[in-house]
């Protein structure tokens, strides 16, 4: 008997179920609601395809399958309960589900974020449950989730792709089937899966990541339709990240997801229950699962007043060519009785094309903006931390002007249409909320770069700022780029402001693919160097390959331009961190400046310097400079409390942190370490215990400094079980590279052991250790200054005495 799915099978009964109604049909065979008339109850059949088993070997693997699933009892997994074989077909009895399936939810759209986090969570708990019982499932897709009316998920096929060979499944995509050769669905495979290696754990995260952003965005991770495109797409190419999709998605949740799609299953969470952990965690913590964005109403309202301002500008721009009326007089005595446009912000661009996934491209345009403004050393220019904070914000204009502390404000949008770009920007004066002017720019995509410049000289032209020679040169000079590669630099940069492992190695790979592009975009470089010094510092590359990387990159960026303040900002960090040359980085910091006087990184690398040498006093100036360009940014507020440590002003660091943490309470992982180290050098350890935890719980993916900081703050309070745990665990990732020598010689020195701390020290020396440059001025190695060995090696190193 052939089962085949149809009305005939209606009303049949195999063994002592009687079938009632079809449910669905796919490439795992046909389902149907029935009753088992002995225990009373509804069940799903799923009858498997013929050629499903194709004989009794198979049948006996397959029922050996059964039998694991059968024992597995969790809330979000569909309970087996029998297998058997009625009239030549084989088929499985399982839990009825009310509801449906995800795939049916997705195809109204996607989901709140809250649900992602709900419902991707229990998906996450299910495959934990199977993974403990040694259950792949191998074919985690929206098809095989189920969602009751409740909200409950419930997982079903647990294992069928492996021992079943697929036919044709209209759930894969458009024009697209069942890999015939692998297990699984190929829009949702792994790509170990589609290099026929042993699926394990890792490879149900990379399903249940793409499961996730579907969930979260509405949109497959992998859009391609054609076979061999989504094949290459899944092995090599990075997804688009949710958020740039759907900016309504929070920086953790896409990390979340992000991580999940790792291509390397060594770089992805290494079992369900991490992610598990992490939603639940992301669930319960409400505001942060949602990104602040603004009613569709107030975007509406603000492009309906942009159009007006600019219809306003074409009418007053009449006016004062016929000069009706004294208008040209009237007019300008206006804006003349204000006060001196000397400073301003360009707020987030408005991303016009109606398309979440340009929004990356919208925010890149925002900030290549900033940066040809801040080129004029007559004129403030607000960095991009701190502008973007106000995206999607319904503040009126005078209160973000003060907050910010300008004169004036830019707002705008940006409208991409293939190759071609347009830019509309408005001036606004601050206090008063007056529209001053607007113009609309067009240009090719191969031109952006001058594009950007054109805007910035019609600003500075409108304010009457006085542009040096040299700054007219520097805007007047911008080059033709390959229109991909200033795509992928600008999605890198995105990329970057996330701030997490992860992250920057998306970053990378979009920097290489844009300098493979366009050998000659030297901003490119510079990132890459910038992104390969980070991950260094942190944990994510050994040590002495982010120096090799981090210095080709350099090499070349300085080839390509040398008059690019982003470069010289990046040679100056490359000078200090990885050639210990103290005096051609401060001489790099001087020159960045110099070409870009309103450069906020450039001020804040070259204040850090100083600080950890010992110039306090030149260190907050440049500080505070960096943080008058970028009020908002964490990372400026939080440094500056990190040279007030390094000062030993240990009062004055923890109120500028505390007082930072309280007014940037989205980013706290940087404030609490650093408070933590501040509370750590004043021995207050339970203090510094409670923040060091709590920033390494809030950072999500805690970096090796933050775990050897808290190691420390439990040596020094005696909790010697806790600290030799943190010890354990980073001497197994610094045998990888992975974790600094100078965070090991730290821990053992608060374990007060000197000997081994000169040892783990000695070693950082022997490998460049990016972070020995700043020993001088942590305050547990106070206790190492008068030892001469010690000294000797402040020598080497080459800080100045």
């Amino acid at each position: 008997m052939r089962i085949e799915s149809g009305a005939h099978m209606i009303g049949k009964t195999l063994s002592h179920y009687k079938i009632l109604v079809q449910l669905g049909a796919g490439g795992m065979g046909v389902v149907y609601r029935a009753r088992d008339e002995r225990l009373e109850r509804d069940v799903a059949l799923k009858f498997l395809p013929g050629d499903a088993l194709t004989d009794d070997e198979a049948r006996k693997r397959f029922r050996k399958e059964a039998l694991a699933l059968s024992s597995l009892n969790h809330p979000n997994i569909a309970t087996v309960f029998d297998f058997d074989r009625q009239e030549g077909v084989d088929f499985l009895a399982m839990e009825f589900i009310a509801g449906e399936s995800l795939a049916a939810k997705l195809a109204r759209g996607p989901l709140a974020a809250k649900d992602v986090a709900l419902l991707g969570g229990q998906v996450a708990a299910a495959l934990e449950e199977a993974h403990e019982h040694g259950v792949i499932h191998r074919d985690l897709k929206p098809g095989n989730v189920m969602v009751t009316p409740k909200g409950q998920a419930k997982v079903l096929d647990f294992g069928l792709a492996k021992l079943m060979r697929p036919v044709d499944d209209a759930d894969a995509t458009r024009s697209i089937a069942e890999t015939k050769a692998l297990s699984g669905t190929l829009p949702y495979m792994a790509p170990e899966q589609l290099r026929n290696e042993a699926a394990d754990a890792r490879t149900d995260v990379h399903a249940l990541g793409a499961l996730l952003y579907e969930m979260a965005t509405g949109k497959r991770a992998f859009a391609e339709e054609r076979t061999p495109q989504l094949t290459d797409a899944i092995l090599h190419r990075l997804p688009v990240s949710a958020r740039a999709v759907s900016p309504r998605i929070s920086p953790e949740l896409d990390r979340i997801i992000l991580k999940c799609l790792e291509k390397d299953p060594e770089n992805r969470y290494q079992s369900a229950k991490e992610v598990a952990v992490d939603l639940r965690r992301l669930a319960s913590s409400g505001s942060a699962i949602v990104a602040a964005l603004p009613a569709p109403t107030a975007w509406s309202g603000r492009r309906a007043a942009l159009a007006a301002g600019i219809a306003m500008v074409a009418v007053i721009a009449l006016l004062l060519a016929f000069n009706v009326g004294g208008a040209r007089e009237r007019i300008f005595a206006g804006a003349a009785s204000g006060r001196k446009i000397e400073s301003l912000a360009v707020l987030p661009l408005d991303n016009m094309t109606g398309d979440p996934a340009q929004e990356y491209f919208a925010d890149g345009m925002t900030e290549a903006l900033i940066t040809e403004l801040s080129k004029i050393s007559a004129l403030k220019v607000i960095s991009r931390t701190s502008a973007m904070q106000y995206k999607g914000s319904k503040k009126p204009m005078p209160h973000v002007a003060r907050e910010l502390g300008v004169d004036a404000l830019i707002e705008g949008s940006v409208l991409r249409e293939g190759d071609q770009v347009r830019i509309t920007v408005q001036l606004i004066h601050g206090s008063s909320d007056r529209h001053l002017w607007a113009q609309s720019f067009d240009r090719e995509l191969r031109g952006i770069l001058a594009l950007h410049s054109e805007v910035a000289r019609a600003i500075a032209n409108e304010i009457k700022v006085k542009l040096t020679p040299q700054e007219q040169t520097q805007l007047a000079s911008a080059r033709a780029v390959i229109p991909k590669a200033y795509e992928l630099y600008v999605l890198g940069r995105h990329y970057r402001t996330q701030r997490t492992i992860d992250h920057h190695k998306q970053a990378i790979e979009c920097f290489r693919k844009a300098i493979e592009l366009d050998p000659g975009y030297a901003p490119a470089h510079a990132a890459l160097v910038e992104a390969y010094v980070w991950l260094g510092e942190h944990g994510g590359l050994p040590v002495a390959e982010a120096r090799s990387l981090a210095a080709a990159a350099i090499r070349k960026a300085l080839e390509v331009d040398k008059n690019l303040a982003e470069v010289y900002t990046s040679l100056g960090v490359w000078k200090l961190y990885f050639e210990w040359n103290w005096a051609e980085s401060e001489q790099a910091f001087k020159r960045a400046i110099e070409l870009n006087p309103g450069y906020a990184p450039a001020h804040h690398d070259y204040g850090r310097s100083l600080g950890i040498v010992g110039r306090f006093e030149e260190a907050e100036r440049e500080l505070l400079r960096a943080k008058e360009l970028d009020p908002l940014s964490s990372t400026i507020n939080g440094h500056i409390g990190q040279i007030y440590m390094f000062a030993r002003q240990y009062d004055r660091a923890a109120k500028h942190l505390q007082q930072s943490l309280e007014l940037n309470p989205n980013q706290p992982s940087i404030f609490l370490h650093i408070l933590g180290e501040v509370y750590l050098a004043r021995g207050r350890f339970a203090e510094a215990i409670t923040r060091l935890q709590r920033a390494v719980e809030s950072s999500g993916e805690p970096s090796a400094h933050f775990e050897a900081m808290l190691g420390c703050a439990y040596a020094r309070a005696n909790r010697r079980q806790d600290a030799l745990k943190v010890l354990k665990r980073l001497r197994r990732r610094s045998e990888q590279g992975l974790v600094s020598s100078f965070d090991m010689a730290s821990l053992y020195a608060a374990f007060g052991d000197n000997e081994q701390a000169l040892a783990w020290l000695e070693r950082g020396y022997e490998q460049r250790d990016t972070w020995l440059v700043t020993l001088k001025a942590w305050p547990w190695f106070d206790s190492l200054l008068p030892d001469p060995r010690f000294q000797a090696l402040l020598r080497r190193i080459n800080l100045p005495q």
